[in-house]
């Protein structure tokens, strides 16, 4: 999207609202009525959160009544991850099983004792060891049952793992599986019926939605969380206490709705563009690595390392030169971390230190493309320049 001079590459961190999400929004926050009121104001505002509801369901396949919303990705991760989870029955949840490779809100935001955690490695590729998950799963106390935490698609990377398989294997051991679907809802297809999923959660703002929303959706009736992470209340069928979000809920719902509608296209389009983003890149830096690469990804994320390159500078020229990009590490207060997320897959701390995630969305183009392309060329003159001052 280029716009005011810019050109905005950083969909996976949060994707520029859609104007009939705000339009629907700023509808919502004339409705008066608290949703759990039976008065006509109340009944308005029920009935807008139930439409979104539908349409949150719609967008991964699954019916309205299974979805719960939250405050985001972070909360509805948290809401999931807990031992009290379960089928219904007696049958304790006693451990968390999750790949090398998931979201910080996973691996410091669930429930679980820490000793009660497990990781599953993942390839060269990035894509979850299934025999290793096969055998952490066989090594079960009789009597007990296990989580397994797999994202559907990696935040930096873009790999999508086999969530299908996963299930399948989750089922045949009497496991239970949550799915991350906040980087792949609204950019990949994702039917519940065919996962095997019990829990998939998902956040608003990366497919367009307003920030501070999310939902849990649950694959049956039967899945319960019995210790609730928010008490004190009725709403949201009990499940979590708090006056709904009604404006950022009917955003999420129009989100939802409007993904869902332009799916395929979209998939094609940005497929496309990062095509020929590597293609190019790759003839500009022919030592240019891919990571992820060899497994099935995003059609809208590049993750990349170019060696000498390091992050941190090239994301100042970047955004210097008009590129919003990200590091493909995890980034707080402005800092750039080492990514656990390569650092699972294998790559070199060098080579991770400069890894970049060039992430697109709807309004990307190809002229977005070329202002990307443009920039990283200075940025590897400059590399250049330097590198002869010093020999000089």
């Amino acid at each position: 999207m280029t716009s005011a001079g810019r050109s905005y590459l950083d969909w996976n961190a949060t994707a520029p609202m859609r104007a009939e999400v705000i339009e629907a929004v700023a509808r919502a926050m004339l409705l008066t009525g608290n949703p759990s009121s039976i008065h006509a104001e109340g009944r308005a505002a029920r009935g807008a959160i139930e439409q979104a509801r539908e349409e949150v369901g719609a967008l991964v396949r699954a019916p309205g009544r299974m979805v719960v919303f939250t405050s985001g990705g972070s909360e509805a991760n948290a809401f999931a991850l807990t031992p009290s989870l379960t089928l219904g029955d007696k049958v304790p949840t006693t451990r968390l099983l999750m790949s090398a490779t998931e979201h910080a809100c996973v691996r410091e935001g669930h429930r679980f004792p820490k000793e009660a955690v497990g990781i599953i490695p993942v390839s060269a590729a990035g894509v979850v060891d299934i025999d290793a998950l096969r055998d952490a799963l066989a090594a079960m106390p009789q009597g007990e049952r296990a989580l397994v935490s797999v994202h559907f698609a990696n935040n930096e990377t873009g790999v999508i793992q086999p969530v299908a398989e996963i299930g399948l294997i989750c089922r045949q051991a009497g496991a239970l599986l949550h799915v991350d679907a906040v980087q792949a809802a609204g950019k990949v297809d994702i039917d519940m019926t065919t996962l095997g999923a019990d829990v998939l959660t998902l956040s608003a703002h990366k497919l367009g939605g307003p920030k501070g929303v999310g939902a849990v959706v649950f694959g049956s009736g039967r899945i319960e969380v019995r210790e609730r992470l928010i008490r004190g209340g009725g709403q949201e069928k009990g499940a979590r206490a708090g006056t709904e979000n009604v404006a950022g809920i009917v955003g999420l719902g129009v989100a939802a709705a409007a993904a869902r509608a332009e799916l395929a296209a979209e998939g094609l389009h940005q497929s496309a563009l990062r095509d020929r983003l590597e293609r190019d890149l790759l003839a500009l830096a022919p030592g240019t690595i891919l990571f992820g690469s060899a497994a099935a990804r995003l059609p809208n994320t590049s993750c990349f390392a170019t060696p000498q390159v390091k992050a941190e500078y090239a994301l100042i020229f970047l955004d210097l030169a008009g590129v919003s990009a990200s590091s493909g590490s995890a980034c707080s207060s402005g800092k750039v971390r080492a990514s656990h997320v390569l650092a699972a897959m294998g790559v070199p701390a060098d080579l991770a230190a400069g890894a970049l995630r060039v992430s697109l969305g709807r309004g990307t183009t190809a002229a977005d493309i070329d202002a990307f392309l443009a920039a990283y060329t200075r940025v590897l003159m400059a590399l250049t320049d330097r590198k002869a001052e010093a020999a000089a």
